[in-house]
């Protein structure tokens, strides 16, 4: 068994999904599990560059965490040819243009998503990427959630029979910045800086909906902005001008009708800070980020509609959970697995640019939907 190095320059690790999620929980971890294992019994070790634009946040991530190489030099890691991935989790806005740069460079490149605010730029990166010859990966985290990978499991079975409809509720009560710290930086709700729960949410949905129950075929979306002023980081006072919540049905192929309400100005009283309830012909399920419970036909209770009396029947009680029957690894580690192995060995890959660029046609097909006040058709997309 030989180890294989692959050299990783990561930028925007000093965000909150950056660091948290792909630099801690992902690379950190594959490297202290011993890399990640390929068919002929080597080990890929990733080694990361953090690059940043600001040099003492950088350097103190890299110290915390025993990372020998940090650079605020863009250009310069890019021109480092040992180094043969770039991976970006900044601003929405930067995006294209850095991942257009490190394809200049001949890197293979994986990053968050959207991939871009302005979606003839998305469809462009993705021919860019794949006219280069290079691999490229956009961040899918959410079909690789135990709780969304039983419901893949239930469809896969069979359980639903036919699939009738699903409803998402994704949110929770992101604070002003006043008297409580926000949990989102403050770009997210700023317009000019690429924020909006639409931009960012839609591109999610897009590819849960595409790739679990069906592709997307139409859209109708009504957005808002429900709390109009925010403090930022630095205790200022600003407009908050970017929609934070979105109420979005979509018409699935074969019939099928999603509604899924995305809010940051809503107070949580369900299983999960995203659920998903999915109900056919045959059962029922609801899932969240890890647990998913179901309801079979054979197992439908039936409640009798009486508006003069207190209910009697407690629902949740009808519902089994469905097991953990195998071992749930971070999802975002997950996929830069699959991501790493489809660089070193050419494994099979399914979430190239072209899917960022779909995630951004649905979002901007919502924003189109809430300006018009219409249903809007969603063509297929020439990537």
């Amino acid at each position: 068994m030989a180890e294989q190095r692959l050299g990783l320059i990561m930028h925007g690790i000093t965000g909150r999904m950056g660091y948290n999620q792909h630099l801690v929980r992902s690379i950190l971890a594959i490297r202290e599990q011993g890399g990640v294992a390929l068919k002929n019994g080597d080990r890929l070790m990733p080694d990361p560059i953090l690059v940043g634009r600001n040099g003492d946040k950088v350097r103190a991530l890299a110290e915390k965490h025993g990372i020998a190489r940090w650079s605020d030099d863009l250009a310069g890691a890019l021109a480092n040819p040992d180094d043969t991935l770039f991976f970006d989790a900044g601003t929405t806005q930067m995006r294209a243009g850095l991942l257009e740069q490190a394809l200049d460079a001949g890197k293979h490149v994986y990053c968050e998503k959207p991939t871009s605010d302005d979606l003839d730029r998305a469809v462009a990166l993705a021919k860019k990427a794949r006219a280069s010859g290079l691999k490229h990966g956009v961040v899918q985290d959410k079909l690789f959630l135990p709780g969304l990978m039983k419901l893949k499991m239930l469809r896969d079975s069979g359980f639903f029979g036919k699939i009738l409809s699903v409803r998402g509720e994704f949110g929770y009560w992101v604070f002003e910045g006043d008297w409580q710290q926000a949990q989102r930086p403050s770009w997210n709700y700023r317009l000019n800086d690429g924020g909006g729960i639409i931009l960012d949410m839609l591109c999610h949905w897009r590819y849960v909906l595409d790739n679990l129950f069906g592709e997307v075929r139409a859209v109708s979306c009504l957005g808002a902005t429900h709390i109009p002023s925010r403090v930022d980081e630095a205790g200022n006072a600003y407009a908050a001008d970017a929609d934070d919540a979105a109420y979005a049905t979509f018409e699935l192929e074969g019939g099928i009708i999603a509604q899924l309400n995305s809010s940051w100005a809503v107070r949580v009283r369900r299983d999960d800070l995203v659920t998903f309830q999915v109900d056919g012909t045959h059962g029922s399920a609801v899932a969240g980020l890890h647990k998913c419970f179901t309801q079979h036909r054979v197992n439908t209770p039936k409640p009798t509609w009486n508006p003069d009396q207190p209910q009697t029947m407690n629902f949740f009680d009808d519902w089994e959970e469905v097991p953990d029957n195998w071992p749930a690894d971070n999802g975002f580690k997950v996929q830069w697995e699959m991501f790493l192995r489809h660089i070193a060995e050419d494994a099979p890959w399914e979430y190239g640019m072209e899917a960022g660029a779909k995630g951004v046609q649905l979002a901007s097909l919502g924003l189109q939907s809430w300006k018009e006040r219409r249903w809007l058709d969603v063509p297929a997309l020439d990537v």
